[in-house]
């Protein structure tokens, strides 16, 4: 029992006070739609156009902010928010959920949870605060027992109870507009109208009764209350995970009968014998957020009740009825979605919802954050609480690993160039326009499974991947997560957790390329320790871009030395046109005849007009193509090719090749960020054949 109530409520917590504050603006009546379009279109600086996958859209920053924020998800964002800002606007969505529908692991749950916490925080700021009412002094109207005061089931606002003062609309609207309330103010307030529940219509309707309709009377026994924002006890936001159908009830969702209410009440036709608060629905009903976790799970009579809540937004008991003002958002896995389909009868529930089918996310850059929060931020320790390294290749070759598990097969691209384009870097050639078509037509097809990144490995099979990593002996001790060994960890979660046969063969298959794109990132870092620079190998892609721009230059004179203006500093820069090691990283790249390789820089010089517009730091990076080829070129002109690197880190009989070894080694731990034993271990790596297109 809650503590004893006031005599009489403050002048601050009164019903006449609290519409004052919403007529003046300081405090709000909306429904849960307009809050949560407000939270996320109320400051357009917060709402950025991106382009995904050749498309055009919107990224909301709400969804982007804090230590682990939502990465990617722009379709399925897109869907929610014109779904909620529809709903808002008096639209159909206002008698339907919102349903994610995809692969165990790929962040349906977490998007929901993100959600209901950044609407919990904004909702508990001062101006958005949601109050509701409760009724004291209940000893006098008879017939509750030790019950001093009950407050409203649902949480209802108290503009609700002022819509329904009097059992007259019109006398509501006169006795609002006594208080400062315009007409153009009255009728937004009656689109968002709605009956009190039962039970406090009940209660109203006895306390009008005993204070023969006199309004002082009657604003003695009502008190003002904020709303509790609470996530453990479910308010405000709330979520019901399915059960099996022995522990299951509809008592979860709706509550009921309470056998202490009974004792005190005597009058048995009091809908307050019912206890609604047992249930998830009624702690979410004023404007709050109802998440159902895997809702096609539940049994088919909860299932009904859902498609009640859904359409009429009302818990009903007994032909009791309490209504809602609640967004229900649900999630399920595509095999239990599919089970449901199959039951026909089950199709109104379907049609009451805006299904959206999530995808992995495809951008392995993207994918690099999702890893971090895989890894983990906090201090990496051994068994043995020694500190634990973790390999600076480790994060990349993770991504890439997963994230091409997510490409479709398609003839139109290689599921490298797909994974670059995702990430809207250049693949050769092929624009972004060829990933647009391929996704479309993938889209299209009826099957889900077969959609652009509905299948991969998941989140939590990288999270499988990262603990097989840390568990294996090599890892404990040598105190590195180094990153070679994770193929072998990948191999195993592929094995254990992948069920279909083909999508094992296909993930295999795509773990061979990534470990031939993690073996040229391995080059790269050779080639810097090997120059005693960090960005040696950046500084020789660009000089050969800048090369191949300045070539044909007018103002190139005889000796072919090219002043041009450094887009990153902005100051002017000398550069000699060597066309000899222009040719040589042409060769690499298999550029034979004198057409291929003016054709090859006209698209490199097409992509760095267009790149160095947005990004003055544009650095061609991402061409792995054109790094190996780069990477190889000077290897061969420095120490006559890869091979005599090779044979020189591999035979250390002789001084020369031992004190090369240690440089190389000292330049990865104190500029490189590696460890003594993934230092070691990368070389030794690039020592073997392992991997080599």
């Amino acid at each position: 029992m809650a503590p004893q109530a006031k005599t009489l409520p403050s002048e601050e917590n009164s019903l006449n006070s609290h519409i004052k504050n919403v007529i003046a603006g300081r405090r709000r009546f909306e429904n849960v739609f307009q809050s949560v379009t407000r939270m996320i279109l109320g400051d357009s600086e917060k709402i950025q156009k991106v382009t995904v996958n050749g498309r055009t859209t919107y990224d909301f920053r709400v969804f982007r902010d804090g230590p682990k924020h939502i990465i990617g998800m722009y379709d399925e964002i897109n869907s929610f928010v014109s779904f909620v800002k529809d709903a808002s606007e008096g639209g159909s969505s206002r008698e339907m959920a919102f349903v994610l529908i995809g692969e165990p692991g790929n962040g349906k749950t977490y998007l929901v949870d993100y959600l209901n916490s950044i609407y919990r925080r904004f909702t508990a700021q001062p101006n958005n605060r949601r109050y509701t009412f409760r009724f004291n002094h209940l000893d006098k109207i008879g017939d509750y027992g030790k019950i001093q005061f009950i407050e409203s089931q649902t949480f209802e606002d108290p503009l609700i109870l002022a819509m329904n003062y009097f059992e007259d609309a019109d006398q509501c609207r006169k006795n609002l507009a006594k208080l400062g309330a315009k007409k153009a103010m009255l009728d937004k307030f009656w689109e968002n109208y709605r009956p009190l529940g039962a039970c406090s219509d009940y209660i109203f309707q006895q306390i009008r009764e005993y204070a023969d309709n006199k309004p002082d009377v009657i604003n003695e026994f009502i008190e003002i209350v904020p709303l509790p924002i609470s996530e453990s006890r479910g308010t405000l936001t709330g979520k019901y995970a399915a059960k099996d159908k022995i522990t299951s009830s509809s008592v979860d969702l709706l509550g009921d009968e309470s056998i202490s209410r009974l004792l005190h009440i005597s009058d048995t036709s009091n809908p307050y014998r019912f206890d609604l608060r047992r249930g998830a629905l009624a702690r979410v009903a004023a404007g709050g957020i109802h998440f159902a976790d895997e809702i096609f799970k539940n049994k088919r009579d909860l299932v009904q009740i859902y498609l009640g809540v859904i359409q009429n937004r009302t818990i009903e008991m007994e032909g009791f009825k309490w209504p809602l003002d609640t967004l229900v958002i649900a999630t399920s896995n595509n095999a239990e979605f599919a089970r449901f389909l199959e039951e026909k009868e089950q199709a109104p529930i379907v049609d009451r919802c805006r299904l959206t089918y999530m995808a992995h996310n495809t951008n392995y850059l993207l994918q690099s954050e999702l890893t971090d929060y895989a890894i983990g931020t906090g201090q990496k320790t051994t068994f043995d609480n020694k500190k634990l390294h973790v390999d600076p290749n480790l994060n990349y070759a993770l991504s890439v690993a997963v994230t091409l598990s997510r490409m479709p097969s398609s003839e139109k691209l290689t599921p490298i160039e797909m994974m670059k384009l995702s990430a809207g870097e250049v693949a050769g050639e092929k624009s972004i326009k060829t990933l647009a078509e391929v996704i479309n037509d993938l889209n299209n097809d009826p099957n889900i499974t077969k959609r652009f990144g509905q299948k991969g490995l998941g989140h939590r099979n990288l999270g499988r991947i990262v603990q097989i990593l840390r568990e294996r002996s090599e890892t404990q001790e040598g105190r590195c997560m180094y990153a070679g060994d994770i193929f072998r960890a990948v191999d195993t979660v592929i094995l254990d957790y992948v069920q279909d046969p083909n999508d094992r063969t296909k993930y295999q298959n795509d773990l061979k390329i990534a470990r031939k794109l993690y073996r040229k990132n391995v080059m790269t870092t050779i080639f810097n320790a090997y120059m005693d620079e960090p960005a040696a190998i950046e500084r020789d892609v660009m000089n050969y871009i800048n090369m191949i721009i300045g070539i044909d230059a007018k103002n190139l004179g005889t000796d072919k030395i090219w002043t041009y203006k450094d887009p990153q500093t902005g100051k002017l820069v000398p550069l000699k046109i060597d066309d000899t090691f222009i040719n040589s990283v042409e060769t690499r790249m298999g550029l034979k005849t004198e057409e291929q390789k003016q054709s090859f820089r006209t698209t490199i010089s097409k992509i760095y007009g267009q790149k160095m517009i947005q990004n003055p730091n544009y650095n061609f990076m991402d061409n792995n193509e054109l790094v190996k080829a780069v990477t190889d070129v000077r290897l061969k002109s420095d120490i006559a090719g890869a091979g005599s690197l090779v044979g020189a880190l591999s035979n250390r009989t002789n001084e020369e090749n031992q004190q090369l070894y240690n440089r190389m080694i000292n330049t990865m731990k104190t500029k490189l960020n590696y460890c003594n034993t993934c230092a070691k271990k990368t070389i030794e790596y690039f020592c073997t054949q392992d991997d080599a297109s």
